[in-house]
């Protein structure tokens, strides 16, 4: 039997329910506090150094700030700071807190685009709170910068733009507005930031606003007006210039151009390593390079000075390769970018066309090249009726490259007719093996060297490995069926051999002379007008919209935009 309770024994205290559903008075008290003194010991440190104590709502408020205009049905800031909150630690800063809530932002892009506007606000904003508003005081602390570890005075800009901005501090500093900072996107800020924007000791003092009124003043100097005219159109988003101007206006050495062509020296150790010299100095200055090399000799091909062979092309383009990536542009702001450009009569134009394939003997790729092919019409005449083609050694039948046309023609079948093809194939089964390459590569590019007039293009057998893509291929193909040296009005300096990385300009070259491109990009929706309104009244995305009977292209403006130079204040990587 069980004995009876006693009734002047002092009550027990209950245990803590073992169930955490169900907590005991006690353990339900206890919560808060222990909340509390976990929040108390967590601290975040300011940018002047301070700590503070956490306070979560002063996150959400701050961003609730910044999603001012965005759809608050779509866009939720409290959600962004939820996921903030959870990845706070004892001792973050409020910069790291910044960098965390832009790119969880940005990871929710996916649900709504006003997320990447969000992540953009957000890290303008960071950056701003960690930069000097004043420009002219940030082209000093650029000027009299000094390397932490050699102690040598380093400047980031150069001496006589630094005396131009000084001299005129006042009024460049009043021109800028920062609030347009906050027109870029998120993937196109942190692009400026990574790789842009100048950094001191690798941390960014430039805001996107200062590089524009950099750029300006590197540009015209001390020409104030034109520069403020300048930055303004550069800032509004009418034009901008390319990324080398970009980068080095303003700089010790203004290397604005942003491609270069050049052709093979000569078919020697000296001439092939001056040019990879050459191919150096102007990665090194974020500068794009076009190289021609049709006169470099084929595989097996005879060397008199060695009593040897070559061993072709294929080995010489993976030392190309590897400048390229060892010398990339600007130390590191991008990678170096080499387009090579091959006539397809060349005895190596098998093992070119394989150099960027993902599969294969690593010895025999160069994948971080670009690959370009230099089409005669006369190759392009055998494809279409079917007949062979022979490939030739530039060593044992000189001159093809160095002409074009009808004298091209006639050199060709004089090296046919004499037996110095090293081999002949169908030229459709080259044809298809340049098919198949960009399939599989995206290159090579086509360019043509003389003019290809295609009507129709019934030659194409069946091919099942490329079959239901060959249309879409010629298709791409006759639409660049320009012909570069005919229509060129650089023919009375010579036969032109090749374009640039980009197969957008057609420059003669030669082993003495070099041809250089300036670029710049223009936004051609924002000279899109309405009669009647003024300009500044317009949307930035007029063009695209509805109701366009008023509407006109402003072509005023375009010639205002495009008269600006870039050319005369420039400093040349080779001569």
């Amino acid at each position: 039997p069980r004995e009876a309770p006693n009734p002047t024994a002092p009550p027990t205290t209950p245990r803590p329910s073992p169930h955490p559903i169900h907590p005991t008075p006690r353990r339900r008290r206890a919560q808060p506090a222990r909340r509390k003194a976990s929040e108390a010991k967590m601290y975040v440190v300011k940018r002047d150094g301070r700590t503070e104590t956490v306070h979560f709502d002063k996150i959400t408020a701050r961003l609730k700030k910044l999603s001012y205009g965005l759809s608050q049905e779509h866009c939720d800031p409290v959600l962004v700071a939820q996921k903030v909150c959870a990845g706070v630690y004892k001792g973050v800063t409020t910069s790291q807190l910044d960098e965390l809530a832009a790119e969880t932002a940005a990871a929710l892009t996916a649900s709504h685009p006003d997320y990447a506007s969000l992540a953009a606000r957000i890290a303008v904003s960071n950056l701003h709170k960690n930069t000097k508003k004043s420009f002219s005081e940030t082209i000093k602390d650029m000027y009299l910068h000094y390397n932490e570890r050699s102690g040598l005075l380093s400047p980031l800009i150069a001496e006589d733009i630094y005396e131009v901005i000084m001299k005129n501090a006042a009024r460049l500093d009043s021109e800028i507005i920062y609030d347009r900072d906050f027109d870029y996107d998120y993937f196109g800020f942190k692009t400026l930031e990574r790789s842009y924007l100048l950094k001191l000791g690798g941390v960014v003092v430039e805001r996107p606003q200062h590089m524009l009124m950099r750029v300006s003043v590197g540009i015209h100097k001390d020409d104030i007006d034109s520069a403020i005219r300048t930055y303004h159109l550069m800032s509004q988003r009418w034009f901008t210039h390319a990324s080398p101007t970009l980068f080095n206006a303003g700089t010790p050495r203004p290397q604005l151009s942003s491609c270069f062509l050049i052709c093979m020296k000569d078919d020697s150790i000296e001439g092939i390593y001056d040019t990879l010299k050459e191919c150096a100095v102007i990665s090194k200055s974020a500068g794009g390079i076009g190289v021609s090399v049709h006169n470099i000799r084929a595989t097996g091909s005879y060397i008199r000075g060695t009593n040897g062979t070559s061993n072709g092309i294929v080995p010489m383009l993976r030392v190309f390769n590897d400048t390229a990536r060892y010398v990339d542009q600007g130390g590191g702001k991008r990678k170096g970018a080499f387009a090579v450009y091959l006539e397809p009569w060349h005895a190596d134009i098998f093992e070119f066309l394989d150099l960027r394939k993902n599969h294969g003997k690593e010895e025999n790729r160069a994948r971080d090249l670009f690959f370009a092919l230099w089409v005669p019409d006369l190759f392009m005449q055998r494809v279409q009726n079917n007949e062979d083609w022979s490939l030739f050694c530039p060593n044992e039948a000189p001159g093809l490259a160095d002409c074009w046309g009808e004298k091209f023609e006639e050199l060709y079948k004089k090296y046919e007719k004499a037996g110095k093809a090293k081999k002949v194939i169908p030229a459709q089964t080259l044809w298809f093996d340049i098919l198949k390459a960009q399939i599989e590569t995206g290159t090579p590019y086509m360019l043509y060297k003389v003019q290809f007039n295609v009507k129709t293009l019934d030659c194409i057998p069946s091919f099942d490995a490329v079959n239901d893509l060959v249309p879409m291929i010629l298709m791409l193909l006759i639409y660049l069926q320009d012909s570069c040296n005919r229509k060129s009005n650089q023919q009375n300096l010579g036969t032109i051999k090749s374009s640039n990385l980009c197969t957008e300009i057609i420059e003669f070259t030669s082993p003495e002379e070099t041809a250089v491109c300036n670029l710049a990009s223009i936004a051609l929706p924002r000279f899109v007008r309405e009669k009647g309104v003024p300009i500044e009244s317009h949307p930035s995305k007029l063009a695209g919209s509805n109701g366009s009977k008023n509407r006109y292209f402003d072509f005023d403006k375009l010639g205002e935009v495009c008269s600006d130079p870039t050319v005369d204040p420039h400093f040349w990587p080779v001569k």
